[in-house]
């Protein structure tokens, strides 16, 4: 029910990295933190900076075998520590959360490059790593044979091209070194196995899927008898998959399992990491993911203890849902003898010097949410973090002292207000800030930090900053809601806009814990689903933000949604709307509402709810029943149905379908393996219940996105704006 979003992971070094990691935003930082490797057409470039010299390391166009029936492009790289040899991920496919495709190597001694894994099919493997000596590649391989999907991990001599099998699981849906749907949909879990750091043994996460009921979607387009299409996909209310974590001998592959507290189906194991003692540490979050552990395991043994524990009335936050440059890694310091966790158990999400001894202390404080960390600088007792302790719509560079002793202070210079963003080199000298506002078009530039100089003051942000003429048209402001809530929205007006009269206004809705839709940026005023400026067709188009939303406003504000989906967000928009609604330019008469997947979900509620201010709704992809929508998401927010149904009943649209009065077009894709299609038919055996006339557009065999097949988003936004046009007239009266 997420939105579609666009992350950029990067890179934070720690205990036990030994090789540049695969495809970090297009940089990968050498570990002198002056360089970075980057990939042009078929060559590996180093770039220096402050210079930004480059240097073609490899040029693998002259060693790539030629074929020119199957052509091979380099989706991404990984070099091993010697330098020496080069991973490469080659024309690789993403279906259902797994990255399959080629896997190469280029041996730069040896001046030759070979496949992988060639006794296997390539479409198969995913997740190649290098043994930490360079001499190994371990991966997962998807076996597809005999009506059965298993995965299992192998481990192939680089130079012998010997493979050796090192898990046997045989079973359907039995998962070795990667994971089920859910746990890569809602706890960002994908690449599920780690070498030792001697290169011995590699960890691993065990998942076993076959318990779970696959969802059937039915293809009756693309042959002549339809066809079911499985995806083993747990609904809210359904136990999770069965998670356990083991480490396997590379030599004898003899698995030793971890004996962690808990029953397997009730709990997730959502981040696990070697320590520095040869030690596994895991986080493992309750079923209804308001407890969090920290467990340490005895990788000889398999006996595992306590370390440290978060606790939270409503949910606990992943890592991965807030610190998009770090879901997989773990935060070490003192080599390996503490990290850095966050909390938000004083009100907001502040970060914590976690020891091995179970004692914490804090590292920043304040009234203000940390929303990212960007790199920990041990040696200069820095980390940096993005923060916004004055405007929630805005995004900046902060820096406090690693052990706590100082209070946060700004990086980023007062010019830049809006949404800045940050790739910072491991020793924390470079950075590659981004800079993103309503105002400009996106501009981005290399500063040496800490005192944010442009590396090229000729080419800096502030010397070539290009006002967005859009930006004229957009407005932040305010309102304070009949129950004395303050929400933040955006308004974009046309360009001959006349206060004297009277426009329909078009709200622009998300309303989920997974996003915010007043966030400061290049993208405000925009919809492609529309065909681009809806302010310039006559409308005035507005976002208002909820409770409930990721906006940085502090732990009660995001979580005050816990068990109101579809209620409190909904009441939150409704009541921020009739605050938009009493001024004077706008016509009360013309009100649409549009969202895609939670926002669609959002749309219906506001139309069936309030019916009395939503006259005209788009929605896409909607969750009309949330019993309908998977475990880890819904449970997280809503709570188990078996304890909270009545919650799930009370915020999902089809229960208020018969209060429908305005103009709905609902929109679906049937090969949604997100938000399933079935969502639409619950929702439009309501509406026929209660005869309330609609328009729906299906999309055959279109996923959560609704882009596949020739002329599909042209079709969307030719339907989408007809809709529109047609049943809220635009323009000023």
């Amino acid at each position: 029910m997420k939105k579609i979003l666009v992350l950029i992971a990067l890179f934070s070094w720690s205990h036990g990295s030994y090789a540049q990691p695969f495809g970090m935003g297009g940089v990968n930082w050498m570990q002198d933190g002056n360089s970075y490797t980057s990939v042009e057409k078929y060559s590996i470039v180093k770039t220096e900076l402050p210079n930004l010299t480059k240097t073609v390391l490899f040029d693998l166009d002259k060693v790539f075998p030629k074929d020119e029936s199957h052509p091979r492009n380099i989706s991404s790289f990984a070099l091993s520590r010697d330098m020496k040899q080069i991973l490469l991920k080659i024309n690789t496919k993403t279906q259902y959360h797994k990255i399959t495709g080629e896997v190469w190597v280029y041996d730069s001694a040896a001046g030759k490059i070979f496949q992988l894994g060639k006794t296997l099919k390539p479409e198969g493997l995913m997740y190649p790593k290098f043994s930490p000596d360079g001499s190994r590649v371990a991966y997962v391989y998807q076996d597809k044979s005999n009506q059965k999907v298993v995965y299992n991990i192998y481990v192939e001599e680089v130079k012998t091209g010997k493979i050796r099998q090192l898990t046997f699981d045989t079973r359907d849906r039995s998962i070795n070194g990667t994971f089920d749907w859910v746990y890569s949909e809602e706890l960002f879990c994908t690449d599920g196995f780690r070498w030792s750091e001697d290169g011995t043994r590699i960890a691993f996460w065990n998942i076993d899927a076959s318990k779970v009921r696959n969802y059937l979607m039915l293809n009756t387009t693309d042959s002549t008898y339809s066809y079911t299409v499985p995806v083993e996909y747990p609904k809210a209310g359904e136990d999770p998959s069965p998670a356990k974590i083991g480490v396997v001998e590379v030599a004898t592959a003899k698995t030793k399992w971890m004996n962690l507290e808990g029953d397997p189906r009730q709990n997730y194991l959502t981040k696990m990491e070697w320590s520095a003692k040869n030690e596994l540490i895991i986080q493992q979050l309750s079923r209804k993911q308001n407890v969090s552990k920290i467990l340490v395991a005895n990788t000889i043994s398999g006996s595992s203890k306590l370390l440290w524990s978060d606790t939270d009335l409503a949910w606990v936050d992943l890592e991965a849902t807030w610190n998009t440059n770090n879901g997989a890694g773990w935060n070490w310091i003192e080599g390996g003898k503490a990290f850095v966790w966050a909390s938000e158990k004083d009100g907001w999400r502040h970060l914590y010097r976690i020891g091995l001894d179970g004692k914490e202390s804090l590292i920043t404080s304040g009234a203000f949410d940390v929303i990212k960390i960007f790199l920990i600088d041990e040696p200069g007792n820095t980390i940096y973090f993005a923060a916004t302790p004055e405007n929630a719509t805005q995004r900046y560079l902060y820096a406090t002292k690693l052990d706590g002793s100082e209070a946060p202070r700004r990086i980023t210079p007062a010019e830049f207000t809006g949404t800045n963003d940050y790739l910072i080199s491991p020793n924390g000298k470079w950075g590659r800030h981004s800079f993103s506002s309503h105002l400009y078009t996106p501009a981005s530039e290399w500063v040496a930090l800490p005192a944010h100089a442009p590396v090229d003051p000729a080419k800096g942000i502030l010397k070539n900053l290009k006002e967005d003429q859009m930006g004229k048209q957009i407005s932040f402001f305010k309102v304070t809601t009949e129950d004395g809530v303050t929400l933040d929205g955006w308004i974009a007006k046309p360009k001959d806009f006349d206060a004297t009269k009277k426009y329909p206004v078009f709200f622009y809705v998300y309303g989920e814990p997974w996003g915010c839709t007043t966030f400061d940026n290049a993208r405000l005023g925009r919809s492609g689903q529309f065909g681009g400026n809806i302010a310039d067709m006559g409308y005035l188009y507005v976002a208002v933000d909820c409770r409930g939303s990721m906006a940085p406003r502090g732990r009660e504000w995001r979580k005050s949604i816990y068990r109101k989906i579809g209620r409190l967000n909904i009441r939150d928009m409704a009541l921020g709307a009739k605050e938009v609604l009493k001024w004077s330019f706008c016509d009360t008469s013309r009100v649409a509402v549009h969202g895609w997947s939670g926002g669609g979900s959002s749309t219906l509620n506001l139309m069936f709810q309030y019916p009395e201010i939503f006259k005209t709704g788009i929605a896409v992809a909607a969750v009309a029943n949330q019993l309908a929508y998977d475990n880890a998401y819904q449970e997280r927010y809503m709570g188990v149905p078996t304890e909270t149904r009545e919650d799930f009943i009370a915020g999902s649209p089809y229960t208020y379908a018969k209060n429908l009065k305005g103009n709905l077009l609902y929109v679906h894709g049937t090969g949604d393996d997100n938000v399933h299609y079935a969502n639409a038919e619950k929702l439009i055996n309501e509406l026929i219940k209660y005869n309330k006339p609609f328009q729906m557009m299906i999309y055959p065999m279109r996923s959560h996105g609704i882009y596949e097949g020739e002329g599909t988003s042209q079709h969307l936004t030719t339907t989408c704006k007809k809709f529109l046009l047609e049943n809220c007239p635009p323009g000023g009266r």
